[in-house]
């Protein structure tokens, strides 16, 4: 669902009135997509978010909490340098089109007053931030240049002129009768027509004019009658009136949970089993839509790096292991090597040097007679001896095999679980705590803290229906710290069974833990694994035991522990609880 100039329209009104004399305090950039403004009234304070990815672009004020990255990068210090301290003037839109204007009266080196308008191009992959002083640009966050287009270029200097506009007329400035004439001279259905007819409106608004005129009917729109035309006109004129009186600001949910569409009226389109959300505001329906969605994108973004190093340590340590567990396959032919040094030995008066093979009785299988490979540069004594050489060589390998085999399991267990950690990272600091633990393993030789003033993230904390504390580790670091360090004897442990996860610890503080307490506990281990999956309804094995019945081995890696009292439940998790729990 994009953001169509309609929707737009009423959020920037809302901005507007909202918005008008406050002055920028602080602006930060927190993704190469996004700019956050945070504006200051005479008795509040909002952030403004400017987002022009390609999949979520808009504008809208936000509640959510952003990590400003230490190093601002340079369109930031730009946007700071002629922004910051400047008072909103006027918020206006470019007719018809997805273009917000944001005027702000700045002070420029010179101490003068200047006219700075941010402009925001929220048109999908052409999405873009602008910056404009006196009709000319001073930046934008996605330069355009001559090679990229030939019709429009955004560089600092070059005058600022708007993007083509479509030859369509404006959904909400043409007449109704001009729009039904229009659609009806093409043979698709009348959704499809009024789609491909009018601009400034998205699919969703030509779906509901053709519902509500036909009751769902799917018609060709150049074989409609005069009184449908009459309806489908009326359908239209009863959503510009919508719009013109503020509309609603509405989102559709399908039945799975997951969000659709929204729009700026209650549509009638959807079946009983999608659910329709009327929010507050267009402000508070942009951000309660997309904030999931750009949550997870902007993770993905400042973990990809992470994600792949790790990844690539993962697949290394697999192939290395599939090596060894060839190389010691081989190694059990080395029977073959003391039976050749054996039977040469006692038949070295058969045996004369320059001979390529030797066939001799083996009284091992029954005096069959098996040919025992020789090498023409040496004596037969010498291939006696290098067969015994080789075999001991072989029996060592295999000796070592083994212990590396299990050094390489234990490597291979521990990866699964940096890997589950760094795709369920919640922030920077979480992923600056795996970074910091891969150095401390040896694997990331080169990292650097970026920033030592940010805190380390805390456990996740929870309270049990009962009123008991539950913990659970981000990360391997955590898992360890609150298992081996916070947790006490009669605390209860829990993870998931084979399988990369956090550590679950009910604080019992010296009382009896309830099974309600224990249950919860261990769904949490089971939504905090790489084995949730949502919706499933599948049962996972946990092992729980109490804190003292578990050791960490010498020279183990991180997050790995040992124990060997416990019991074992099978947990199928309730989707909501962790944010249940959360709230309590």
């Amino acid at each position: 669902m994009a953001l169509d100039a309609a929707t737009l329209a009423l959020t920037a009104a809302e901005l507007k009135a909202t918005l008008t004399d406050a002055k920028i305090a602080k602006l930060f950039e927190p993704t190469r997509d996004e700019l956050v403004l945070t504006l200051r009234t005479r008795t509040d304070t909002y952030a403004l978010l400017l987002s022009a990815r390609s999949g979520s672009a808009r504008v809208c004020l936000t509640e959510e909490s952003f990590e400003n990255p230490e190093t601002p990068p340079s369109f930031c210090m730009l946007m700071r340098k002629h922004l910051t301290g400047g008072r909103l003037l006027d918020v206006h839109m470019e007719p018809g089109d997805r273009i917000v204007y944001f005027d702000f009266q700045c002070t420029n080196e010179m101490g003068d007053l200047v006219r700075n308008t941010l402009c925001a191009e929220l048109m999908g992959r052409y999405s873009n931030l602008v910056l404009v002083q006196n009709s000319k640009i001073i930046d934008a966050l996605k330069r355009v240049d001559f090679e990229d287009s030939d019709v429009r270029q955004l560089l600092p200097g070059l005058p600022y002129t708007t993007p083509p506009k479509p030859a369509r007329p404006d959904f909400l400035l043409v007449s109704s009768a001009s729009i039904v004439a229009a659609a009806c001279q093409r043979d698709l259905p009348v959704a499809d027509a009024l789609n491909k007819t009018v601009a400034g409106v998205g699919p969703v608004v030509c779906r509901e004019a053709a519902w509500r005129a036909f009751d769902g009917e799917h018609l060709p729109a150049n074989e409609l009658t005069e009184e449908q035309k009459r309806k489908l006109m009326a359908a239209i004129d009863e959503l510009k009136e919508e719009h013109a009186t503020g509309g609603t600001p509405c989102s559709v949910t399908d039945p799975s949970g997951k969000p659709i569409e929204y729009t700026f009226f209650r549509p009638q389109q959807y079946g009983e089993k999608y659910i329709i959300k009327e929010w507050p505001s267009f402000n508070a329906m942009l951000e309660g839509y997309y904030a999931e969605k750009d949550r997870a994108e902007r993770l993905r973004t400042k973990s990809k790096e992470l994600h792949k190093a790790v990844h690539n340590m993962y697949e290394r340590a697999v192939r290395k292991q599939a090596a060894r567990q060839e190389e010691l396959a081989a190694s059990g032919k080395s029977e073959k090597l003391r039976l050749y040094g054996e039977l040469l030995s006692a038949n070295l008066y058969l045996a004369q040097k320059g001979m390529k093979s030797i066939t001799v009785p083996n009284w091992y299988d029954e005096g069959k007679e098996v040919t025992i490979p020789l090498d023409l540069r040496f004596t037969p004594s010498q291939n006696a001896q290098n067969f015994f050489k080789n075999y001991k060589k072989k029996q060592t390998a295999a000796r070592m095999l083994v212990d590396l085999l299990a050094e390489g399991e234990k490597e291979i267990a521990y990866l699964e679980t940096v890997l589950y950690e760094v795709e369920s990272a919640s922030g920077e600091a979480a992923l600056n705590e795996i970074r910091a633990e891969l150095k401390s393993q040896g694997y990331l030789k080169y990292y650097k803290q970026r920033d030592k003033r940010q805190k380390p993230a805390d456990f996740l904390r929870f309270t049990s229906t009962d009123g008991f504390e539950i913990l659970v580790g981000r990360n391997n670091a955590q898992n360890d710290k609150l298992t081996l360090h916070t947790a006490r004897g009669k605390d209860l442990w829990f993870h998931v069974q084979k399988a990369p996860g956090s550590h679950v610890v009910v604080m019992s503080r010296g009382k009896e833990i309830p099974d309600t307490t224990k249950q919860e506990a261990a769904e949490l281990a089971v939504i905090y694994s790489s084995t949730y999956k949502a919706g499933t309804g599948a049962k996972v094995a946990v092992d729980t035991t109490e804190v003292k019945n578990i050791w960490k081995a010498s020279g183990a890696k991180p997050g790995m522990v040992l124990y060997e009292v416990y019991t074992t439940v099978y947990i199928t998790p309730r989707d909501e609880l962790a944010e249940q729990l959360k709230k309590r």
